[in-house]
């Protein structure tokens, strides 16, 4: 009789288990039938190329997309007035997928293997036009899941603004509007196909300022007080900073402004810094000591100066039941494979980049899984992981060893190479959806190792402090 209870019990998991894998596969399908659909919102999103918070088009056009399939919008969340939720559904529990749209200044590139500039202010170096395409492509999908299966849930498209600098998500994360979210979903376009533990640098950003007297720099150069020289000094200090601080730390910045004629003293000049680390309290004492160094210069070179915080960002923290599942997903949508038209691309891309010729094999695998990571660059999705469990992966949107903020990703971002690697993310995100809506017991494990990772005794304090978004940064 224990036999006969354990074959029956084993043929009914034989039978579920072949039910939730054609359920994935319908749920492929049905994403591949719309493909081209969402190609051509992604390529309206790469045209516009908006910069952060200045994204009207490209978020209007997912509003819409996402209106149209039935989720209910909210504009401006956030005081943000290119930020919005888009949401279906009701009760736990709620899942956001996050979406991404800003461009990056100074990338302007056409949609061809040689530089070439397609005379507009920005180009997407990041392939958030992807990004954003992908996530309302997934949360559609969900969508349509949960409605032929009548399953009860929320399933919730975040538009996130910005996050190239201008710390979106962390204005969206001090409002509270993930503060009920069981869990979060992201992904970044890359050269790779990849899931396993990320990891992402803390940052802390301001722009600052000097105030100088003009003058004749010929004529009567004593009554002058350049700021340029007060941004100038600033360097200095801070370039001589780098020999004593932690070996990790990245310090980056760019002079956005430092006069207008060589015969005019500078009576104001700009400095646009970052600061890195992958701990967020590292972060906050190298900026101190930035902006001590800003203070010193002022001093040093009879100028005035005041800076403007304009982001701030969490270090990320990592999720490994989340990622582990993410993986599986990702091992089954597989990569893509290029076609004749797309090789000839990519050859002449790497070529670009010193490589002899593209490494198919690198778009079409799937990377090992990893438990850990180092941490290269920064994103505002670290405030999210640390407000609820967040799991992300990347996908071969660009020719592989094509670095990001390139013109080689601006390029295959704009070709099809770059719409097949959305289409993997979307499915990959769609399925691990799907798996945590019908699974409370993954949402539960994936809580519990959040709460162990971050401490019991976290209290969330945004790096950018109390300061109104940025609106105007790219401006």
């Amino acid at each position: 009789m224990g036999k006969l209870i354990f074959l029956a019990a084993l043929i009914v998991l034989c039978i579920n288990s072949l039910s939730a894998q054609d359920t994935k596969d319908e749920v492929v399908m049905e994403l591949d039938k719309k493909s081209e659909a969402y190609a051509d919102i992604a390529q309206n999103i790469w045209e516009f190329a908006e910069m952060g918070y200045l994204e009207e088009k490209s978020s209007a056009l997912l509003q819409k997309t996402m209106s149209d399939e039935g989720f209910t919008i909210k504009k401006g969340v956030a005081g943000i007035p290119t930020a919005f939720i888009a949401e279906y559904g009701s009760g736990a529990p709620i899942i956001a997928i996050l979406g991404e749209y800003d461009a990056l200044p100074g990338l302007s590139q056409k949609a061809v293997p040689e530089k070439a500039s397609a005379d507009k202010e920005a180009g997407h170096g990041c392939g958030h036009h992807l990004f954003g395409t992908a996530s309302a492509a997934a949360a559609i999908a969900v969508k349509d899941w949960m409605s032929a299966s009548n399953t009860k849930g929320t399933i919730r498209f975040y538009g996130c603004p910005a996050e190239e600098g201008g710390s979106g998500k962390v204005y969206m994360v001090r409002d509270g509007l993930f503060n009920d979210v069981d869990i979060a979903l992201h992904w970044h376009p890359g050269a790779q196909n990849a899931s396993s533990a990320g990891a992402a640098l803390a940052n802390k950003s301001a722009k600052f300022r000097f105030y100088g007297v003009s003058a004749h720099a010929a004529a009567s150069p004593e009554k002058g007080r350049s700021a340029l020289d007060g941004v100038e000094a600033m360097n200095a200090m801070v370039n001589m900073m780098r020999e004593h601080i932690p070996e990790e730390t990245r310090i980056h910045y760019v002079i956005t402004s430092g006069g207008k004629a060589p015969n005019v003293v500078p009576d104001f000049a700009e400095v646009y810094y970052y600061a890195r680390h992958d701990k967020r309290d590292v972060v906050l004492n190298i900026f101190d000591r930035i902006s001590k160094a800003a203070e010193g210069a002022a001093l040093g070179t009879g100028t005035k100066m005041d800076y403007e915080l304009i982001g701030g960002t969490h270090e990320l923290l990592p999720n490994l039941t989340l990622q582990k599942l993410m993986h599986d997903n990702l091992t089954i949508v597989e990569g893509i494979t290029y076609t004749e038209e797309e090789i000839v691309f990519a050859d002449k891309i790497a070529k670009t980049m010193g490589y002899d010729k593209a490494d198919l094999e690198t778009a079409q695998s799937i990377q090992p899984y990893k438990t850990e990571a180092k941490a290269f660059g920064s994103t505002d999705v670290g405030d999210v992981s640390f407000t609820v469990p967040t799991v992300g992966m990347s996908s071969a949107t660009w020719v592989p060893g094509t670095p990001a903020h390139s013109w080689q990703a601006v390029a295959a971002g704009g070709t099809t190479i770059g719409k097949k690697g959305m289409m993997v993310a979307a499915k990959t995100l769609t399925l691990t959806a799907i798996d945590l809506m019908a699974n409370q017991e993954l949402i539960n494990q994936a809580k519990a190792e959040f709460l162990e990772r971050r401490g019991a005794d976290f209290v969330y304090i945004p790096l950018l402090g109390d300061r109104p978004p940025a609106l105007d940064y790219r401006k």
